[in-house]
């Protein structure tokens, strides 16, 4: 068919791959048909056009927005932790005040929200982390379990590339042991042939010579 390339090496029989040169000039090779190879088709065009905003909220958007602009990040706002009373302007307004104790109470249910989550953590964090630790031990030993199925299938595939490499190569010796054995005979026959012609050229002569002294006589 057009387009296929006939591999004809045999990494498992071939030998010289460790002469000196020899991983210079393929790695050289492969530099220069690197060079030379241009793709005409595109390998993902079968696949659907990839959505990157899938995942992209509000917040994302913006902030790639901002990092496209360039534009500098803003600063952390601490205002929420702090306690400022109000204005001066407005120390006798009951609203300013009002806002002032809201943010005092949002404060202080923050903190006392932290505080809950530190008791939970004293009373259950050991049993939470044992719990994701055993998560952890579980994927690792599926992860494990999955890295030796490779393995053993790159092993089966290198096993049987080299045993089909073996036979091909013993196959390979066999038919080149028949062409030297053929050609040896060949020759042998050639010589032989050789010297029938020689004997004959001889006969040829020794008779012309004989016929050639009977006429004389």
């Amino acid at each position: 068919m057009a387009g296929e390339v006939l591999v004809d090496a045999l990494p498992y029989i071939d030998l010289g791959y460790d002469d000196p040169g020899v991983r210079e000039a393929a790695i050289a090779m492969v530099e220069e048909e690197c060079r030379r190879y241009r793709p005409t088709k595109n390998y993902l065009e079968h696949l659907p056009t990839l959505n990157t905003t899938a995942f992209e909220t509000e917040l994302m958007a913006a902030e790639f927005e901002r990092i496209q602009n360039r534009l500098p990040m803003e600063p952390l706002s601490m205002k929420r932790y702090e306690l400022p009373p109000p204005p001066a302007g407005k120390m006798n307004e009951v609203s300013a005040w009002g806002e002032s104790v809201d943010n005092s109470m949002a404060q202080l249910e923050h903190q006392a929200v932290r505080a809950m989550n530190l008791e939970l953590m004293a009373e259950y964090g050991c049993e939470m982390w044992k719990s994701y630790l055993e998560t952890l031990v579980t994927m690792q030993a599926k992860c494990q379990a999955r890295l030796a199925e490779v393995k053993k299938e790159i092993q089966d595939v290198n096993w049987a590339r080299k045993t089909k490499q073996t036979q091909g190569g013993e196959k390979l010796r066999s038919l080149e042991a028949q062409w030297v054995m053929l050609v040896s005979k060949n020759y042998e026959i050639e010589q032989a042939c050789a010297k029938l012609e020689e004997k004959i050229y001889h006969k040829k002569m020794q008779l012309n010579a004989f016929g050639t002294t009977a006429k004389e006589q």
